[in-house]
């Protein structure tokens, strides 16, 4: 019988093993350390309160969660290290945890574990052991572990481990003090610690020989320990290799050295070396939780089985994932934009009010400098009236995180999104960017953030977009109601499929080209305890996501927006249009004082000054009214613009004098007037700006998928929003047509002439669906990857994949002379083979899935 591999620890630090390099600093240094869902960032919160703030890691988007405390008038920093289950390099969390450890050697390293699954946590404490830190054991959720029947004796858990443990119960706050008190002793030297070292048993020789030569290389483990890296380097840790490579002369010599080695002693011991070494800690833990763990009764189904049994069941568990995500998306989607009713018109009042310090907008155009600072606040303030769908989003997803069931969607779905390279929480960014219609890709992307492989959170990221947001459904409703009226039910579910098949076959093809060398997970599915999450806990952590949110989008959304009114603005028009819109304003307005004269003589000629401000005192009462909310808002509207001018209140709103009245209905004629003439000269622009050349420069391409250049430039526009498409759209096809009929009518009626029939339609139905994302999601691409080439990419790749699509539907169609229903079908079954068939190409470099109780 094989011996089960030992483990010793002797007093003091062994000089292998002391930090070099350690940088100075005045405050002491905590981490956090632990597996997944062992209750971290509670215990986070518990010890810094409201005093944390949450940033990215440099270089990552991995969330980096940061606080203090004062102990002893003491502040003391502590650093919420991502959740991770090894101090290996095989994730980007892991490689984030162990750099921070080793870059800013940390005073003391708090080990979060999960109590209820000590065996576990125990694998992970053991590396953290190897690193040589001062450490604490932070025993949290005893309380699950008592509730489950386990007892464990806390003090011969420190015996064997050499380290202070502290039972804690991070969401009741207990164990706090005694937490902080060892951290201090720990810090100020008065807690001593033994060294604990591994024994892996047939591998302490090789250990030994690879210790020696690294020893011999002080600039390769300046600030590691030797014993550490040797261990690492024999389980084949590219980050290690990498390291000894670049830092020493003669490191590719080295390397090959020490891997001849292995590969010689793996020969000798018809072994794996890594696979051993694995092994070796999990007999080490499972030995220790035999020593140190008692079942006070005998086993019984805990809750969290029985729930499981129903929850996991094969039959049911597809309804059960269908009936939360459904949750989710009504509350936060639907039932949060229904709160944007009761925000908007606080932003519209900040609006307001921000617009009154501007300079004064002018009869047909604004100064440029209010013309653009508006724009700078529609744009962002578009953005933030996302506020009350994310907080909700967000708290939802704290539940599902903090109640145990996020884990099991992932463990759910990971078996089908595995095929295309996605991840099991690939699902909740799916169904928020709106599988069917009605989600938005803002929160879809904001939601990829979770997704612990890297490789599968770029895919999800890059196809979320793909999903029917609410923004595309004016326009398929417009097209379809033209072209496809005879067809809805059918049009409608191809619209409403199509996509989540393109985004899969879109993901595949990520993930076997572009993004194929990117880090790819070992999939390690922890299924931790059911717990009820804390009211406390999930607006924290909501409130963090959302300002994280606010913060980061609020540092791009400026540059962005300035850019893409430049591009809308100019050149503008010539002198000889504008001067025709000028002379029709002056018109109106000649016809309003002569009518103010005969109506009333005593008020006299308006002067074009005393006229404007009129016109623009008749735009802010009406704005200020809409944000008044009625009652004593309206009274209070009413007071101030009579005290602004009471001569101009009593036109804005006359009493029962007729004359009043009369020159009310004038003014009321005259401002439409002016409005019409002003949205005349922005559709101009449109047409005439960098945009609309644009489009029309695009045209000899787009003609390939049956585009011509209004069609571009609706598309064009629409990159700002998606809802513009409509707009635009109703813009350029009002030229020449009775202004009586409607968009669909005037689009109809050019179609029949110009040639636009149904397979035009459906090929602009399938660029559109496929379409690069809005702005607000482009931006927040570039917040999740910190990456402008991955902005660009999320903006061309499906440019380009939607203009081949479109472009070979409108071909092949043309070429077989078939109708638009009749490609939809083809296209649909041709997508949909292909796409099964893509998933049974092997992705690569993925490790097996593996469930832990």
């Amino acid at each position: 019988m094989k011996s089960e591999p030992a483990f010793s620890h002797s007093a003091g630090r062994s000089p292998e093993s002391a930090r070099t390099g350690r940088t100075s600093r005045k405050r002491p240094l905590v981490v956090l350390a632990g597996q997944q869902n062992g209750g971290k960032s509670t215990l986070f919160n518990t010890l810094t309160g409201a005093s944390q703030h949450i940033a990215n890691y440099p270089g990552v988007t991995v969330d980096k969660k940061s606080g203090s405390y004062r102990h002893h008038q003491i502040r003391i920093d502590v650093v919420d290290l991502p959740g991770t289950y090894s101090l290996t390099s095989f994730s980007l969390e892991e490689r984030v945890a162990r750099d921070f450890i080793f870059t800013s050697h940390p005073d003391v390293v708090v080990n979060v574990v999960d109590a209820a699954g000590l065996k576990r946590s125990l694998l992970l404490t053991l590396q953290l052991l190897e690193a040589g830190f001062p450490m604490i054991m932070a025993l949290n959720m005893i309380d699950v572990a008592h509730r489950r029947g386990l007892s464990i004796d806390v003090n011969r858990l420190e015996d064997r481990l050499g380290i202070r443990v502290i039972p804690t119960i991070g969401r009741k706050r207990q164990g706090k003090n005694a937490l902080k008190k060892a951290i201090w002793q720990t810090t100020t030297g008065e807690l001593e610690h033994q060294q604990f070292q591994m024994v892996y048993e047939k591998a302490e020789p090789l250990l030994a020989r690879v210790e020696q030569e690294l020893s011999r290389h002080p600039e390769i483990t300046t600030g590691y320990p030797v014993r550490w890296m040797a261990v690492r380097l024999m389980e084949e840790d590219d980050q290690i290799e990498k390291r000894i490579c670049e830092l020493s002369k003669n490191g590719h010599l080295l390397l090959s050295e020490l891997m001849s080695a292995k590969t010689a002693f793996e020969t000798d011991q018809s072994l794996n070396i890594s696979d051993y070494l694995a092994s070796c800690r999990e007999k080490t833990a499972a030995r220790i939780t035999r020593e140190c763990v008692t079942k006070t009764r005998a086993d019984r189904p805990t809750l969290t089985e029985k729930i499981d049994r129903v929850v996991l069941n094969r039959l049911l568990a597809p309804l059960f994932l269908l009936a939360t995500v459904y949750l989710i998306y009504d509350l936060s989607i639907v039932r949060g934009y229904q709160l944007t009713q009761y925000t908007w018109p606080l932003l519209a009042t900040l609006r307001n009010m921000v617009a009154g310090l501007l300079p004064d907008a002018g009869l047909l155009l604004d100064p440029y400098l209010r013309a653009l600072s508006l724009w700078i606040i529609d744009s962002t303030l578009t953005l933030l009236n996302y506020i009350p769908i994310f907080f909700i989003l967000f708290g939802l997803i704290a539940i599902l995180e903090d109640s145990g069931y996020m884990a099991r969607i992932a463990f759910i779905m990971d078996k089908l999104f595995y095929n295309y390279g996605l991840h099991g929480q690939s699902t909740l960014p799916f169904i928020l960017g709106g599988v069917f219609a009605g989600g938005c890709a803002v929160p879809g992307v904001m939601a990829a953030r979770a997704i612990p492989d890297e490789r599968a959170r770029m895919a999800t990221i890059l196809t979320v977009p793909f999903m029917n947001c609410m923004a595309k459904i004016p326009l398929y409703t417009l097209i379809v109601n033209i072209y496809f009226a005879n067809y809805k039910s059918w049009a409608m579910l191809f619209i409403s499929t199509i996509t989540i098949i393109v985004a899969l076959f879109a993901a595949k093809l990520l993930t076997t080209t572009v993004i194929r060398q990117m880090t790819t997970t070992p999939f390690v599915m922890a299924l931790p305890a059911y717990h009820l999450p804390t009211v406390g806990a999930v607006l924290t952590r909501a409130l963090e996501r959302v300002w994280l949110y606010v913060k980061k989008v609020g540092t791009i959304v400026v540059v962005v927006a300035v850019i893409i009114f430049v591009l809308l603005q100019w050149p503008g028009i010539n002198k000889q249009q504008m001067a025709g819109y000028q002379q029709q304003m002056q018109q109106a307005t000649d016809t309003f004082c002569k009518m103010i004269e005969t109506a009333d003589p005593h008020l006299g000629r308006f002067t074009d000054s005393q006229l404007l401000d009129l016109l623009n005192d008749y735009d802010d009462y009406k704005r200020a009214l809409f944000a008044s909310g009625g009652g004593k808002g309206k009274r209070d509207v009413d007071r101030k613009f009579q005290s602004r001018n009471e001569l101009f209140f009593s036109i804005l709103k006359p009493e029962k004098d007729e004359t009043a009245r009369k020159i009310s209905r004038a003014l009321k004629k005259l401002h439409s007037k002016r409005k019409r003439l002003r949205r005349e000269i922005k559709e101009a622009r449109i047409v005439n700006s960098f945009l609309g050349m644009t489009g029309k420069i695009l045209e000899p391409v787009s003609r390939f998928a049956g585009f011509d250049w209004k069609i571009n430039v609706a598309l064009l526009s629409s990159f700002a929003a998606r809802e513009s498409s409509v707009a635009t759209l109703g813009v350029l096809f009002r030229e020449g047509a009775d202004a009586n009929l409607t968009l669909e009518q005037r689009m109809d009626n050019e179609g029949r002439s110009t040639g636009f029939s149904s397979l035009n339609a459906l090929a602009l139905l399938l660029f559109f669906a496929l379409y690069p994302p809005c702005l607000a999601t482009a931006i927040m691409v570039k917040v999740q990857t910190q990456s402008y080439k991955w902005m660009l990419f999320s903006i061309i790749f499906p440019t380009v994949l939607g203009l081949i699509a479109a472009g070979l539907v409108y071909s092949i169609g043309s070429y077989l002379n078939a109708t638009g229903i009749q490609m939809m079908g083809i296209f649909y079954g041709v997508a949909l083979t292909t796409t099964i068939l893509f998933g049974f190409i092997k992705t690569g470099n993925k490790l097996k899935k593996e469930k832990i109780e």
